[in-house]
């Protein structure tokens, strides 16, 4: 009788694991803006009671100046760091920390007008991982060695200058190639032997990662430049159309968002957001206005409803919510900073310039803060990620830690 109840426990612990699997969704981040490139996760069922046990930080690491965010894939986490004006890319185990192998390259600080350092977040792709410098090295590693398969400097062969703020943009795989923001309209490469497939004329690139998405059954992508918003075909590089959007110091760096046959872009520097709709492979401006301004930390669309932190670093800045379709402000919350985030199905996941990690529910009908707590010290840039319940936050500092929002 004894042994046939253990057994019975065990097949009802069994059961309960296969339900509460069923029902908690876990992904991995393997890319700038996560699995589907617009910042937000199908993981369900985080952790928010943070009050009475305390912030769950499962590790920490120091990683060199940068504003770098962490990828997560096959149970590695990257990111990049600066030192000593060397850039180093590290692989760690996502899980416990522990360093797998490291990568260094002589790269300046450029601290101009912030601390400097690598702002482009590494790709993962299968077993490669791929990183861009702000200088315009582009590498490919072996996922689990950190064996270089290849390397080159991107913009000297392509011929194009650097931004002033060096290349900002993360790598973006499609098939074979490998789309990068540099030049005017970007650049690609063959991304299993770094091959020049096709470049762009030699004018400001922007800072947003090229936003891919297909259109009337064909492979296009939106590319910020320092003036303008470029669509263009992925496959040959040709352009299609050009959206005039000058700001201050070609400051483009917030990522556009495609929704069914409309994009949202915005800016800083008093420049604002706009809604346009693509007719006949041309853009029309549905609405326009400057009551909603990205900097650099990109929103989330949720619902019909976008989520983001409006105005500049010098400037008031409030977390807000507005209504795709129209522009029209929501509400409106104070207290995040220069912050950045991302999402959770309908959770915000929220890094502040303070390093205060916040999980707020992503609502139209008002701001409700569920859990916040601090995580991080120093100044806080970066967006942070989710994968597999850790979320991973970074200081510009370069101080890295792993939070456990598993249930």
């Amino acid at each position: 009788m004894k042994r046939f109840a253990l057994q019975a426990r065990y097949a009802l612990s069994l059961v309960a694991f296969a339900i509460l699997c069923s029902h908690v969704h876990a992904d991995d981040w393997s890319r700038w803006r996560g699995p589907t490139r617009d910042g937000i996760s199908m993981e369900s069922h985080l952790r928010i009671d943070w009050s009475t046990d305390g912030t769950p930080t499962i590790w920490k690491a120091s990683v060199g100046i940068g504003l770098s965010s962490v990828v997560v894939g096959d149970r590695r986490a990257f990111t990049i760091g600066n030192r000593d004006n060397e850039d180093t890319v590290y692989c760690f185990d996502a899980e416990t920390g522990d360093t797998r192998w490291t990568h260094t390259y002589e790269a300046p600080l450029n601290d101009n007008f912030f601390e400097g350092g690598p702002t482009s977040t590494p790709t993962i792709d299968q077993d490669a991982v791929y990183t861009l410098s702000r200088e315009g090295d582009v590498f490919c590693f072996d996922v689990k060695t950190g064996d270089v398969r290849w390397s080159k400097n991107v913009a000297e062969e392509a011929e194009v200058r650097v931004p002033g703020w060096g290349f900002g943009a993360s790598p973006v795989v499609h098939g074979n190639m490998l789309l990068l923001a540099i030049g005017e309209t970007g650049t690609a490469v063959d991304k299993r032997t770094g091959e020049l497939l096709w470049s762009s004329v030699d004018r400001d690139a922007g800072y947003a990662t090229p936003l891919l998405f297909q259109h009337n059954n064909k492979w296009l992508a939106m590319i910020a430049s320092g003036k303008f918003y470029h669509l263009i075909d992925v496959a040959t590089g040709k352009e299609r159309w050009r959206y005039r959007w000058l700001t201050r110091f070609g400051c483009n760096a917030a990522d556009p968002i495609m929704n069914d046959d409309t994009v949202f872009i915005s800016s800083g520097y008093n420049r604002g957001s706009a809604l346009l709709r693509l007719i006949d492979n041309e853009p029309e401006v549905v609405w326009k206005n400057k009551e909603f301004q990205n900097q650099f930390s990109s929103s989330v669309l949720i619902d019909g409803f976008l989520y983001g932190i409006d105005g500049d670093t010098t400037g008031a800045r409030t977390l807000k919510c507005v209504q795709l379709a129209t522009g029209a402000i929501q509400w409106s919350e104070e207290g995040f900073g220069s912050g950045s985030l991302i999402a959770a199905k309908t959770h915000l996941i929220i890094l502040s310039e303070a390093g205060e990690l916040a999980i707020v529910e992503a609502s139209p009908s008002k701001f409700k803060l569920l859990a916040k707590a601090k995580v991080l010290d120093g100044k806080c840039w970066t967006a942070p990620a989710l994968a597999n319940g850790r979320v991973y936050c970074r200081s510009t500092d370069g101080d890295v830690v792993c939070v456990d929002l598993r249930p």
